[in-house]
């Protein structure tokens, strides 16, 4: 596997604004999401990943969870699509049917979103509060294998936390997945 160097955002600074096509065929703006949203979610995700599928049913309850609060998940595909089967908008929009999402799906193609967040795997989750300042960054909990298993909801506590006002406990952790897959 070829390592390629991501930009990276700290958590504490400005989360890189996007302009995004989905698979609505609209575009999407970060910025037109902080206008609207206390807090934003952002994870990077790829429908051919086992931890994503893992976890896609998760990411859908977050969002019920939290829509009425002011919050929205946004996924992005930001792995290289380029030459595989199966890996283009339209299998995205599949997928998306699939699992009746109930968040957008972005298609970073060029991958430079992916690259300026600091992405390493899917699942990663990022949280943006209403100033477009990056607060949390890393695993979405620390159970993948067992959905319903309590313990660390890292995502889910950031959110939580943020909505409330208060300090977010774990800012940081380091994302269990799949390697993104980057274009050389």
């Amino acid at each position: 596997m070829t390592r390629v160097e991501t930009i990276g955002t700290p958590v504490g600074d400005y989360a890189p604004d996007f302009e995004l096509p989905g698979i609505d065929n609209q575009v999407h703006h970060l910025s037109r999401y902080l206008d609207n949203f206390g807090v934003v979610g952002v994870v990077s995700i790829r429908h051919h990943c086992p931890y994503v599928n893992l976890y896609i049913n998760r990411l859908k309850e977050i969002q019920k969870e939290f829509a009425t609060a002011g919050f929205v998940l946004i996924a992005i595909n930001g792995s290289d699509n380029t030459g595989l089967p199966g890996h283009n908008l339209e299998s995205m929009r599949d997928f998306a049917q699939r699992h009746q999402l109930n968040f957008p799906y972005l298609w970073d193609s060029t991958q430079d979103v992916s690259r300026s967040f600091g992405t390493i795997a899917t699942p990663m989750a990022f949280v943006i509060d209403s100033h477009g300042i990056l607060r949390y960054r890393g695993q979405i909990d620390n159970h993948p294998q067992k959905p319903l298993a309590k313990s660390e909801d890292y995502l889910r506590d950031a959110i939580a936390a943020l909505l409330q006002g208060k300090e977010i406990l774990i800012p940081e952790t380091e994302p269990v997945g799949t390697p993104i897959i980057w274009r050389i």
